[in-house]
């Protein structure tokens, strides 16, 4: 055998080596855990009356309050208390639409620059006064959702599928 497999629906190119195919099976455990994790944040936020109120114990107005003075933007904050319930029903439904993207993996790169985006402004605004930096959880998810921003999602998704759909077409 000389160490070269065909590739299915990749879109990584016809020929690649078996190390190169372990490498793409790399990004799996990581999207379904970021998938899994964001879908399971969003429904969580949703169904969570406490949280999608101004105010009260565990509301998402209290929390951005609380964080204000020590966020990295508190701009960004402000903006948000504006509308508590309108920001984090925004949060809510783009971790959930983020989660099953990636999930799916259809749009898989537009879905991880979301969930990116969603970290980061999480960092930026409720975890940035952790001390030291890595107890907080928000760049950790940041920098897991990078590999995926770069390589999307080639095996296993929709948007392998399309593309395998495509080039049969043509």
């Amino acid at each position: 055998m000389n160490g070269y497999g065909e590739r299915g629906s990749s879109g990584l190119g016809e020929r690649t080596t078996l190390k190169e195919q372990a490498g793409v099976y790399a990004l799996l455990p990581l999207r379904i855990f970021l998938g899994v994790t964001f879908v399971y944040a969003g429904l969580d936020k949703l169904t969570d009356s406490a949280f999608m109120s101004a105010t009260g114990n565990g509301s998402i107005g209290e929390m951005m309050r609380g964080v204000r003075d020590s966020s990295a933007i508190p701009a960004l904050v402000d903006l948000a208390l504006k509308s508590p319930e309108g920001f984090g029903y925004a949060i809510a439904i783009g971790e959930l639409l983020v989660g099953l993207g990636t999930l799916v993996g259809l749009w898989a790169r537009l879905a991880a620059l979301g969930g990116a985006l969603i970290s980061l402004s999480l960092w930026l605004t409720v975890s940035w006064q952790a001390t030291p930096y890595y107890y907080g959880n928000d760049l950790p998810y940041l920098m897991a959702w990078l590999p995926l921003v770069l390589a999307g999602a080639p095996l296993f998704s929709a948007d392998a599928f399309l593309a395998a759909r495509r080039r049969r077409s043509m």
